[in-house]
């Protein structure tokens, strides 16, 4: 068996691990590279393989520089399977096809400028039709069922806790009847975060690869940066400034709307201490229908604010943002707001008009809550630079720069150390991807000092080979009868609260409007559940 490192090694983008055995050919991520042009140049690069020869891509979660170059590769020959849970599946195509979209637009824009100058013309890395023809390969499955992918290989996704439908992967592999068991952390989630569960511990593994993003940093706690967030709106809009976000459409913007929901949904709250909140984001609007109908796999926390009849997504002084005249509005108006808009580095989308008529203004403030690349122009805000060129035009950057990393998705150094911990049989090399430098180096000393396992950090294209001489961790929790019941009447509680829960919100709907209007969704849906109920009881019965 062999591991190549294809991506996101020695970085934080274009995630691409490629895993052969059985003369069976698995990717790990198919991401896009993020950045400066040098990073991005990498996307137009040949693939390290040939996509034709790839049976299984397994995609650990949604977000572009994990899934973006998956169009590409069925453009270039892929038929094969991709296997990923049901948000990510639905997740993908929404971002796949904004991908689709910008990139046109960005290659018709730089087109332009090679017509006039007579160079020759060229071609977005992958359209519309792409993205269609690659959503036909993908499977859908859920957390920790056992997928079988052959004889000889299975895997099973656990909730990642980084965004909606985000896995770690625990791969079996049976190779000349030996198995070598593999998880790949995907991105590993902070704790105690909005919407989201916790990270899911695995009980171990023979070969682990962990991303490191934060791996020398330790947040701050989300409470304390949901204050500071509430202190930096008041300090803009009092001074009459306006407040860009720039934020990843899928999962960031969806957490700070739910902590900016619990703030000003609270009673005790003065009406013009509501500042007007805009999600300027066609994709974030999306996303967030996308999590509604996934909403089974929020925290208790979410849930119960929902069977209370709150919806996290909703709240009087908030609007959603669709059309482009709509959003050029909200540079014509002076009075203070907060503008929350992808993408979440600022190198695309909307958020960048936004800059160009706000970086020059004192009285505003760009705050950035999620990491930034090197080479982006997020970093380059943060790192100080007193102009940047937006559309053709040279910004001077006067206003505040300020950024929260408590926000993040990602786990940080104290969580990564603990979630390996946990494992009862710890890995016997653990491969570090998905980091910079510094951050994979301070992480790699401390895994070095705790535990008696070989540590790697793997560059781009490096080559690893496996062999074995030792026993592997099995799918030990699937052959207890006793926890498979456990599992499934925790589950059958679960949706015996929900059922109480909506008997009694439909009880109270006294909006004859509201009632016609989604009459037939409703009984749609609970149509569908009751024969998936009268289909459980059939096999039950078998």
């Amino acid at each position: 068996m062999k591991i190549k490192f294809l991506g996101a090694a020695g970085m934080v983008t274009g995630s691409n691990h490629l895993i052969e055995a059985n003369d069976k050919k698995i990717l790990l991520d198919c991401g896009m590279f993020q950045g400066g042009d040098i990073e991005e140049q990498l996307n137009y690069e040949d693939f390290k393989f040939n996509p034709a020869e790839i049976d299984y891509v397994v995609l650990s979660h949604a977000h572009i520089d994990h899934s973006g170059r998956i169009p590409k590769l069925v453009k270039e020959g892929f038929k094969g399977r991709i296997i990923a849970t049901k948000a990510t599946t639905e997740l993908s195509e929404i971002m796949l096809l904004d991908s689709a979209y910008i990139q046109e637009k960005d290659t018709e824009w730089a087109n332009r400028k090679r017509e006039r100058r007579g160079e020759e013309m060229l071609e977005p890395l992958y359209g519309n039709e792409d993205v269609e023809r690659a959503m036909y390969y993908f499977e859908e499955y859920y957390y920790d069922q056992i997928i079988e992918l052959d004889e000889n290989i299975k895997l099973v996704f656990r909730d990642a806790g980084h965004m909606l439908g985000s896995a770690v992967v625990e791969l079996w592999i049976n190779e000349k009847g030996e198995t070598s068991k593999i998880v790949y952390s995907g991105d590993l989630g902070a704790k105690s975060r909005a919407i989201i569960n916790n990270p899911t511990y695995v009980n171990g593994c023979d070969y682990l690869i962990i991303e490191s993003t934060y791996g020398d940093t330790v947040h701050e706690k989300v409470e304390e940066n949901v204050e500071k967030l509430i202190s930096i709106i008041d300090e803009t809009t009092k001074r009459g400034g306006t407040l860009i976000i720039p934020a990843f459409s899928v999962g960031r913007t969806q957490e700070i709307i739910y902590e900016l929901n619990r703030y000003y949904e609270k009673e005790s709250l003065e009406n013009y201490l509501k500042v007007p909140i805009y999600v300027d984001s066609p994709l974030a609007m999306r996303a967030t229908r996308v999590y509604e109908k996934n909403a089974d796999l929020f925290n208790t926390e979410t849930t119960d604010l929902i069977l209370s009849g709150d919806n996290p997504f909703q709240f009087p002084n908030l609007r959603y943002v669709d059309s482009v005249e709509e959003s050029k509005m909200l540079n014509r108006t002076a009075f203070p707001k907060v503008v929350i808009a992808s993408s979440g580095m600022a190198d695309a989308g909307r958020v960048r008009h936004h800059l160009k008529h706000n970086l020059w203004n004192k009285k505003s403030c760009v705050l950035f809550v999620g990491y930034q690349a090197v080479g982006s122009t997020g970093r380059r805000l943060l790192d100080g630079v007193e102009t940047l060129k937006i559309a053709g035009e040279e910004v001077q950057v006067n206003a505040e720069i300020k950024k929260l990393d408590g926000f993040s998705a990602h786990a940080d150094q104290k969580i990564i150390i603990d979630w390996i911990d946990k494992m009862t049989d710890k890995p016997k090399k653990i491969f570090l991807v998905h980091g910079e430098d510094e951050a994979q180096n301070t992480l790699k000393s401390l895994i070095d000092a705790k535990f008696e396992t070989e540590c790697v950090i793997p560059k781009m294209y490096d080559e690893v080979e496996i062999t074995r001489d030792y026993e592997t961790v099995k799918l030990s929790h699937f052959d207890n009868i006793e926890l498979m019941n456990r599992d499934l009447r925790n589950i059958i509680g679960s949706v015996d609260e929900k059922y109480n829960a909506l008997i009694e919100n439909l009880e109270k709907i006294e909006d004859d409007a509201h009632l016609k209007k989604n009459y037939q969704d409703y009984k749609d849906k609970l149509l569908e559940i009751q024969n998936r109920i009268m289909e459980m009881i059939v096999i039950g019965g078998k």
